[in-house]
């Protein structure tokens, strides 16, 4: 069986790609490195079973000849990052939208089994948690940019089930849940990363706004898990599934934990989100997510604690790699 992987060389999609050669698989990655990174899968590429292909999915013609000769296609190519949403929303919305699209597209072409990477996001300003796959998506007004990026995994959403509803084409929605784990940069927003690689300096721990929001970390080996079983799974196609962890925390006690984990002697600084992204930007007190559906269909329910990923995290910047 062959597979193809959009945004490969991303943080989770080399995760993917390593998770299914050591299983045996084909695997062709397609990334144009706008946001993942060549060493990302640098030590795959000796692999005969895997190929690295340079470019972007919007070229139609080289996407084609990828997918006619594939069995499955995980597409996680996306414009992610809430820095990068703020300051670069018309290539955000063209990515995903446009993207997610041309993939349908070819994948209905040759009728091939879909997996569509979407976003906690898309649950908006609901404050009724947990996050259930069939709740309200409630989003601020558009002169606010920060929506932009629900917005269009949205919009990849109604795409992909008016493809399966209308053509038949095989689609699973994963809703990812704040992933996070070693190759995962800090350069476009991700918590973690970025306040590890401030400790393990002993800059000081940027919190943005009062730091009472909660958030919950999922490690990306058991996201790859919840992919991987979920591709064997017939009643999953045509469903959405959250994926993530149920361990809730506030990114105040967050830093706590990193600075006390890292014996780390940076203080706690905080930034309003004026300053840090946009005049009037909102943000989302409570992301909580409901698994019972997916632990119902293939027994997911994650492994890896919040302070093993942390650890996990530090080992690897400590590395020299994945600084910022």
């Amino acid at each position: 069986m062959k597979i193809l992987i959009t945004g490969g060389a991303g943080f989770i999609g080399s995760h993917l790609c390593e998770r299914l050669l050591n299983e045996g698989y084909g695997v062709v990655a397609i990334d144009n490195l706008s946001t993942g990174s060549y060493e990302n899968i640098e030590h795959l590429v000796a692999n005969k079973n895997f190929t690295f292909v340079f470019d972007t999915i919007e070229n139609t013609t080289v996407l084609d000849r990828i997918v006619s000769e594939v069995d499955l296609i995980y597409h996680l190519a996306a414009a992610v990052g809430v820095e990068l949403i703020v300051k670069d929303p018309v290539n955000v919305i063209r990515s995903n939208v446009l993207g997610t699209e041309i993939v349908l597209q070819t994948a209905n072409r040759y009728r091939r089994k879909t997996f569509i990477a979407s976003t906690s996001e898309v649950y908006g300003k609901s404050e009724k948690t947990p996050f259930k796959e069939d709740d309200d998506s409630i989003l601020g007004p558009t002169i606010k940019s920060r929506w932009s990026y629900a917005c269009s995994k949205l919009i990849d959403e109604f795409s992909s089930l008016a493809y399966h509803h209308e053509f038949d084409l095989p689609v699973i929605i994963v809703r990812f849940f704040n992933t996070v784990g070693p190759r995962q940069t800090g350069r476009y927003g991700m918590v973690i990363p970025r306040m590890i690689s401030q400790a393990l300096q002993n800059k000081p721990l940027t919190i943005y706004g009062t730091g009472k929001q909660s958030r919950c970390f999922c490690h990306v080996h058991d996201v790859v898990d919840a992919l991987t079983k979920l591709s064997d799974v017939e009643a999953a196609v045509g469903e959405i599934y959250n994926v993530g962890s149920t361990e809730e925390i506030t990114i105040q006690d967050l830093a706590v934990k990193i600075k006390e984990l890292t014996r780390s002697q940076s203080e706690l600084t905080y930034i309003s989100y004026d300053k840090a992204y946009e005049k009037g930007f909102e943000d989302i007190m409570r992301r909580v997510p409901s698994i019972e559906k997916i632990a119902k269909l293939i027994g997911f329910k994650p492994k890896i604690s919040l302070d093993d990923i942390i650890k996990d995290i530090m080992a690897y910047q400590k590395q020299g790699m994945g600084q910022e």
